[in-house]
């Protein structure tokens, strides 16, 4: 099995799109309904919360950014990303620091109330992607 992408649902799909592209400094493509960015190891999707019913067959949860899923995303520079996009962030949760097991990290919220974590992995107990079996 492969994994292949992750996809958000929102009330709002322009704002969360818009959002996401000066965060990850990455270009969406797609229409009112869907956009998606190729992001290195998979895709990243917004999809429009009006539409999951006439066109995927379901209706989502009523509750958007319930806190019960971190959007991780690995980075080169914690603290140089946390300067870029500091002016987009409405919610700060932690600021960049350094944990106990080597990885350094700051956390926020997108604007539907999605956790967020910016980090750089590190310390002994990482076990490097590209080395996992």
């Amino acid at each position: 099995m492969v994994f292949t992408g992750l996809c958000l649902i929102t009330e709002d799909l322009s704002r969360l799109v818009a959002f996401y592209s000066h965060v990850l400094n990455t270009t969406f493509t797609g229409d009112e309904v869907h956009a998606e960015a190729v992001l290195e190891g998979a895709c990243f999707a917004i999809y429009a919360r009006q539409s999951c019913q006439a066109q995927m067959g379901f209706e989502p949860s009523a509750g958007l950014g319930t806190g019960n899923v971190t959007l991780m995303f690995r980075v080169n520079d914690v603290d140089g990303e946390y300067r870029r996009i500091l002016p987009y962030l409405e919610r700060v949760l932690t600021t960049p620091k350094t944990h106990p097991w080597g990885a350094r990290a700051f956390h926020f919220m997108d604007p539907d109330g999605n956790i967020v974590d910016f980090l750089c992995p590190g310390g002994p107990q990482w076990i490097p992607p590209t080395t996992m079996s």
